[in-house]
């Protein structure tokens, strides 16, 4: 694979020379589960002031709460020291930017062939979905009362998060 990956794997060397995790049950140490979107300018534990092992992240486009992305927080709230949820989107997210039509066009462009069978998932109202998605999660019967839930929108020009919901 034309070395791809040295520079990464230079990089893990280094970082497990000082790996200090081992042993470690898997627990989210602080209780925190936090949904939020795989855009790369989100450090998920930094802007919570949070760790390695306090937490657990789950990341997708827009930051939903899908059904896969319950199921996890079903395992987190019953199995692993979850009991504070943070929905988290955030502003200027491609997600919320362009319609699910707009989007699949430019991804058919862009791959070449046609993409109109995608289920984006394409944020329409911000805010709202926020909203919505916090009551899909308080209201799922695995969670429920389990865990506390909020929705926050994170702003990726301050850092800060303004809770939604």
């Amino acid at each position: 694979m034309e070395h791809a990956f040295d520079d990464l794997l230079a990089a893990n060397r280094n970082f497990a020379s000082s790996f200090d995790l081992q042993g470690f049950d898997g627990v989210a140490k602080s209780g925190v589960a936090m949904v939020t979107c795989m855009d790369s300018r989100i450090d998920p534990l930094g802007m919570i002031g949070l760790v390695p092992g306090d937490a657990k992240i789950l990341r997708n486009p827009g930051g939903r709460a899908t059904e896969r992305t319950l199921v996890a927080l079903v395992l987190g709230v019953n199995l692993l020291n979850v009991n504070r949820v943070l929905l988290v989107q955030h502003t200027r997210c491609a997600m919320a930017s362009k319609s699910e039509r707009e989007l699949l066009v430019d991804i058919s462009k862009a791959a070449g062939t046609d993409a109109s069978w995608l289920d984006l998932g394409a944020i329409e109202h911000q805010r709202l979905s926020i909203i919505e998605d916090v009551h899909r999660v308080r209201s799922h019967p695995l969670i429920g009362d389990r865990a506390r839930v909020g929705g926050f929108l994170y702003d990726v020009d301050s850092g800060l998060l303004d809770q939604v919901a």
